[in-house]
């Protein structure tokens, strides 16, 4: 009855020690000692108790920190978009980009990316492609996703439109 009862202490102890640190690591250093186990006599020989193996108290230890070499971060894969293009020419006016349009260069508008964004445009009829600067806002016709220039959509081979792809190559860093 004796040996529950210091049980239960040291048990209540522990358990104290925990709710008060709020981390078991201090109350690990505590640990329950049993007692000797005592020699029996029998048939006048005496036995010493059979050799246990004692295991090792585990006490919280911090984490090691070790140098790992990470990796390069991979590059952000290129943000494609999909829907219809247009054609539109506003000859010698000017863009929102402050720009003025010229027909003949091989820009487009885009509703969100920056000035000065090269988009990669991939008709999806015939698989040709072009590289444009984005100096533009717009198109502001639902379902359509960029207005091209007439040279832009000449090398696409669209009049009128067409369903594209846009692969977004580099953005303007000073937009």
């Amino acid at each position: 009855m004796r040996g529950s009862i210091k049980k239960a202490q040291a048990i209540g102890i522990i358990a104290a020690l925990i709710l008060i640190t709020g981390s078991p690591a201090s109350a690990a250093d505590l640990t329950i000692k049993k007692p000797a186990p005592t020699l029996k006599k029998s048939a006048g020989t005496a036995k010493a108790p059979a050799q246990t193996a004692k295991k090792p108290v585990q006490t919280a230890k911090a984490p090691v920190q070790t140098a790992k070499k990470t990796a390069p971060k991979p590059k952000k894969p290129a943000q494609t978009l999909a829907g219809l293009a247009s054609v539109y020419s506003e000859k010698g006016t000017r863009s929102a980009s402050g720009e003025i349009i010229n027909p003949k260069s091989l820009v487009a508008a885009h509703r969100s990316l920056g000035f000065g964004t090269r988009v990669k445009v991939t008709n999806r009829r015939n698989g040709r492609t072009v590289v444009v600067r984005i100096i533009d806002r717009g198109p502001f016709v639902r379902g359509r996703i960029i207005d091209l220039s007439p040279a832009a959509a000449r090398v696409l081979g669209i009049s009128g439109l067409a369903p594209v792809s846009l692969s977004v190559l580099e953005t303007d860093k000073t937009s």
